[in-house]
């Protein structure tokens, strides 16, 4: 059960999650969420509340850059998107991103994004993680590296949250299973299987959890050691968390209606707003995927919601942690895979590209107001300062304070750094 060659040390922790999560549902009568977390191996064995938040704003399918953050005014390649003047001198946006042209003294946009491979799956992976995918290991997620690091900065909460269905999201990898972010489908529902079952009291409740430590005494001595010790205080914390105030922090519906308003009835939207009161109320990370940008037809039809739904969520989201006073500790990333063909198909819509994008980048650690990098005149590819998907991690990591030129080793005996071993954009921090 210790060998690390070829994923038999993954298979093996995933076995043992099993069994833990069996005995969670059949003896305690109630859904444990795996993830939460308990002591980290490093840097979280005491709570630490300083650090930088990060919240990541992950676009699923593919955001086409030429109408959202990188307009090519003028040019056929442009189709039926108008460019926009923002708040920068000299910088237009699409003109489906009002609000977001209005805070762009707010905005490190990176025009020059570079990437090798059009697959989405594969695609979304290296963009979480700074690693392509590999059979042999999985890689953990930059909001899992967060963590590892920096540690929770709430000591009820968990430190990671995902928001949104979390397929093939790669998690810890090979991290403590305790960097796991806690997945949240539906953002107006909150954190699900908090409450006790009605047949279940308190005193019942607690006598099958003595039962459940009692059947499994066995196992705990045979696999005694820091993984086992991590999932038995994973299920302490989320005892713990079921009766904790805490828990209001995932529910939206506290906030005013016009607040919900603001940040736009989208899924998303109230992504955004959840993001914001998790961050205020001590989350270490938080991402919110969002989709609908794989628009292969009719790019024009779809852009007016699909890239207004962003507008809405992501201006107020970076408005409120301002108006807060947290984006100064906070760093919003946006992110996707790949971007879209500058040629408009005969479908009316943009295929895959790889080979140029933009993402952008606000609060702690970077410079706003500006525009690092270029695509060609018809934004096909890099004409000036490629950025590597590692590149971008890297200044992310950066930006958080992440110590992104360190060593790790995983369990296969190979070395891992947070972000890749990238080069951060040193003109983008602060």
């Amino acid at each position: 059960m210790h060998r690390h060659h070829n994923g038999t040390f993954l298979d093996d922790r995933l076995a043992r999650r099993a069994v833990f999560g069996r005995i969670a549902r059949t003896t305690l009568g109630v859904t444990l969420l795996d993830g939460l977390s308990g002591p980290l191996a490093e840097a979280a064995a005491a709570t630490n509340k300083g650090g930088v938040n990060l919240v990541i704003l992950t676009m699923r399918g593919a955001m086409s850059h030429l109408d959202t953050f990188d307009p090519k005014p003028g040019r056929e390649e442009q189709g039926e998107t108008k460019p926009i003047q923002t708040k920068t001198p000299g910088v237009v946006f699409g003109e489906h991103l009002p609000r977001l042209a209005a805070l762009s003294d707010r905005l490190a946009v990176i025009r020059s994004m570079t990437t090798e491979t059009g697959d989405h799956q594969q695609g979304q992976y290296v963009m979480r993680t700074a690693y392509p995918v590999l059979g042999s290991i999985r890689h953990p997620s930059l909001g899992s590296w967060a963590l590892h690091v920096q540690g929770k900065a709430s000591r009820e909460l968990p430190g990671y949250v995902l928001v949104g269905n979390g397929n093939e999201h790669p998690g810890a990898g090979f991290l403590d299973p305790a960097v796991t972010p806690v997945p949240v489908a539906d953002p107006t529902l909150g954190l699900e299987n908090t409450v006790r079952p009605q047949y279940l009291s308190e005193k019942n409740f607690n006598r099958r959890l003595a039962l459940a430590d009692k059947l499994d005494a066995d196992f705990k001595r045979a696999f005694a050691g820091p993984q086992l010790e991590a999932y038995n205080q994973m299920y302490k914390d989320a005892v713990r968390l079921l009766g904790s105030v805490d828990l209001e922090a995932f529910d939206i519906a506290k906030e005013s209606e016009k607040t919900r308003d603001r940040y736009g009835s989208s899924t998303f939207g109230q992504g955004c707003l959840l993001a914001r009161r998790l961050v205020e109320a001590g989350v270490r990370c938080v991402e919110v995927e969002y989709g609908k940008w794989d628009m292969h037809r009719e790019i024009f039809e779809e852009l007016p919601e699909t890239a207004g739904t962003l507008d809405q969520g992501m201006a107020t989201l970076l408005a409120d942690l301002e108006d807060r006073g947290l984006l100064s500790s906070t760093l919003v990333v946006l992110a996707t895979e790949f971007g879209r063909t500058p040629r408009i198909n005969e479908n009316a819509g943009r295929d895959h590209h790889p080979a140029v994008f933009s993402c952008a980048l606000a609060g702690a650690g970077v410079q706003g107001g500006m525009v690092y990098g270029a695509s060609d005149e018809r934004g096909f590819r890099p004409a000036a300062d490629a950025v590597s998907v590692p590149d971008f991690l890297s200044t992310v990591a950066a930006a958080c304070g992440l110590p992104h030129d360190k060593e790790f080793m995983a369990p296969n005996g190979r070395p891992f750094k947070i972000g890749g071993g990238g080069k951060p954009i040193r003109a983008v921090l602060a």
